[in-house]
């Protein structure tokens, strides 16, 4: 039995009048090249997907543009995207009683029977509760009937949904393309029965599957010091540990094949290929690393034909070869040689995200300005000295990064920045100075390598945050206070160097933020409040250092969290035991928490490990749980046609 809908009409008579008055309208409006309205008469089961963030960071994101498209393939399903609105236009939607709509066809989130976010990072939080209090869907997943759509949240910051479960009916970890189709199904059976047994019903048939993940149907039960006792299933059938999916053929899955082409300025301006998942160099601090695991390469020809379609699709003019490690692609000289050469007429750039110090050469690097330009070069050594580095299990040399640098500036380039984290575990004053001292041997190796003076060298610092599913999710964060003091050092220890500190640049975030995003990154169920009560006062876009208030955030969580026995110290600067029952330990990533607390120690020890794709296997459950194994190249292949394309 089809059950019978109300008409869905879209907004934007109602929108357009509101435009004129807000900034950059254009965001609203849709229409990009390659986007889809779907008939929505024809569809049995629509989704809403958001990326809480404004328009401009929004839609370049891959996980949304890729589900986007996966969805809309399907027959009968129809999806359509819904950013973030700017306090401007927020303000008249609440004055004219226009709800959060999609670009797509100005249609109600609220009408859609799934509310699907990608979080990541958890500073989206109170966007997300901006977009539900717009969409007149109820606030507490609890108060909603069978007429909201299921709120759904994924992304990385998924793998600890806790903090956000009074408000999502469901969370989704790991790679998502099967798990939107599967979803799809089990809600497309029960409107088609007729929507037997109501909400709870559809819920309870997605958490029965083991790879959705439903709160309401968990208990957490609490010990006196406020650590977690156990999270218990309330319903049969329900299992204990919700299992993360993988994708574990990329081939199969050659997406976006259409991607979307901006109507208004992006933060990246580009089409973007993923030419693998995952990661196994096993640095402790790297979340996206840890969760993503095995390593799965796409094919250099899948890559290829990935970057035809795409750029015939949208006329962009430079591609972005997309992983957690580019350069680790086991047949990455090749993919940029094959690349460079075959869209050499055109002058199609390519680019890579960071690069590591250790796979970095020179050839790949010619290689991938060759049709572009020669802009600045970034490495993420991520810690100053060479026994912080051991912790982290970063093992790149100081003497490996001068080489490489020296290799860069006597090729041409001319400016190099490289990253760094403040407050790792451990961490001392001496290991943040020494930052400094390393920015100084670059400047001073590009000048005697070009015998110019005009070498510049950016050192970039971000907080360091301990994330769920790490080795690091044990460890005590640092203070604010302390972040701060001891940045505010190496800032005069680079700036008060006549000799070098003039061609050093030094761009740093203070330790509030990274307060806020630990609390949130490591919360559980009660931090909900908090996040609430921020929203209420006000906050919004809170990843924007603009709009972000570390004293609004303050001033919630110590109304808040006293009153529930605990309060912000005890979630960010406690160190946690081996065994606490940490949050988000119900939810499967693969990886064994046995390993992780001894890879801890290891750091703790100054130990280094190997990166496994090419050792033997240190055992951290993720190949045999998933039945897998670390897909490697290389397959031999070229990029076919060598001919120019025309």
């Amino acid at each position: 039995m089809k059950v019978a809908e109300m008409p869905v009409e879209s907004v934007f008579p109602r929108l357009e009048a509101l435009l004129p008055h807000v900034q950059k309208p254009i965001q609203y409006v849709g229409g990009e090249l390659n986007s889809t309205v779907k008939d929505w008469d024809g569809a049995d089961v629509r989704w809403a997907l958001m990326y809480p963030d404004a328009y401009e960071v929004g839609l370049p994101n891959q996980g949304v543009m890729i589900l986007y498209e996966v969805l809309n393939e399907r027959e009968g399903v129809l999806a359509e995207r819904t950013y973030s609105v700017w306090p401007d236009l927020e303000a008249l939607m609440r004055e004219h009683g226009v709800p959060q709509f999609t670009v797509d066809a100005h249609r109600p989130v609220r009408a859609f029977d799934v509310f699907g976010l990608s979080f990541s990072t958890e500073l989206g939080y109170t966007n997300m509760l901006t977009a539900l209090d717009l969409s007149g869907i109820p606030m507490l997943a609890a108060d909603r009937t069978l007429d909201d759509p299921i709120v759904l949240a994924g992304g990385h910051a998924a793998f600890n949904p806790e903090p956000i479960a009074d408000f999502i009916d469901a969370a989704v970890i790991g790679d998502g393309e099967q798990a939107v189709l599967e979803m799809t199904e089990v809600i497309r059976a029960w409107k088609a029965e007729g929507r037997p047994g109501g909400r709870d019903e559809v819920l309870l048939r997605l958490a029965k599957t083991g790879g959705v993940y439903v709160p309401r149907f968990y208990d957490v039960e609490y010990l006196d010091d406020g650590r977690i006792a156990r999270v218990v299933p309330n319903r049969s059938g329900v299992p204990w540990r919700v299992s993360k999916h993988t994708v574990m053929d990329l081939d199969e899955w050659p997406y976006p094949k259409q991607p979307l082409v901006p109507l208004a300025e992006t933060v990246h301006e580009r089409m973007s290929v993923e030419i693998f998942r995952g990661c196994t160099r096993g640095c402790r601090f790297c979340q996206a690393g840890m969760i993503t695991r095995p390593v799965r390469e796409r094919s250099i020809t899948g890559i290829g034909e990935m970057v035809e379609k795409g750029l015939k699709a949208t006329g962009f003019e430079e591609v972005g070869l997309l992983s957690l490690s580019s350069a680790d692609h086991s047949e990455i000289a090749d993919v940029a040689k094959g690349l460079a050469d075959r869209y050499e007429e055109d002058k199609i750039g390519l680019s890579l995200p960071s690069t590591r110090v250790d796979a970095f050469n020179i050839d790949l690097a010619n290689e991938l300005t060759r049709n572009g330009r020669r802009s600045g070069l970034t490495f993420a050594p991520e810690g100053g000295s060479e026994r912080i580095r051991k912790v982290i299990n970063k093992m790149v040399s100081e003497e490996d990064l001068i080489r490489t640098v020296a290799t860069a500036y006597g090729n041409g380039w001319r400016q190099v920045k490289l990253y760094f984290m403040c407050g790792l575990p451990t961490e001392t004053d001496e290991d943040v100075l020494q930052i400094a001292d390393m920015a100084k041997r670059v400047i001073a190796k590009g000048r005697e390598v070009t015998g110019q003076n005009d070498i510049r060298c950016t050192v970039s610092i971000g907080g360091f945050v301990p994330k769920p599913h790490t080795p690091f999710q044990w460890a005590p964060q640092l203070g604010v206070e302390e972040t701060d003091a001891r940045l505010e050092k190496l800032r005069d220890a680079i700036r008060g160097d006549k000799k070098y500190g003039r061609n050093i640049g030094f761009r740093y975030h203070d330790g509030k933020p990274g307060i806020i995003e630990g609390l949130l990154s490591r919360g559980d169920r009660r931090v909900g409040a908090v996040i609430r009560a921020v929203y209420e006062d006000g906050g919004r876009f809170d990843g924007w250092r603009e709009h972000f208030s570390y004293d609004r955030w303050l001033r919630a969580a110590e109304t808040v969290l006293p009153g529930l026995g605990v309060d912000l110290p005890w979630y960010t600067t406690r160190e946690r035991t081996a065994e606490e029952v940490l949050p988000w330990d119900h939810l499967d990533s693969g990886l064994d928490k046995d390993w992780l607390w001894e890879d801890w120690q290891d750091a703790l020890d100054e130990t280094e490990v190997e990166d496994c794709r090419w050792t033997p296997c240190f055992d951290c459950g993720v190949c045999p749980q998933m039945d897998t194994h670390i897909q490697v190249g290389p397959t031999g292949q070229k990029l076919l046609p060598l001919s120019v394309v025309k």
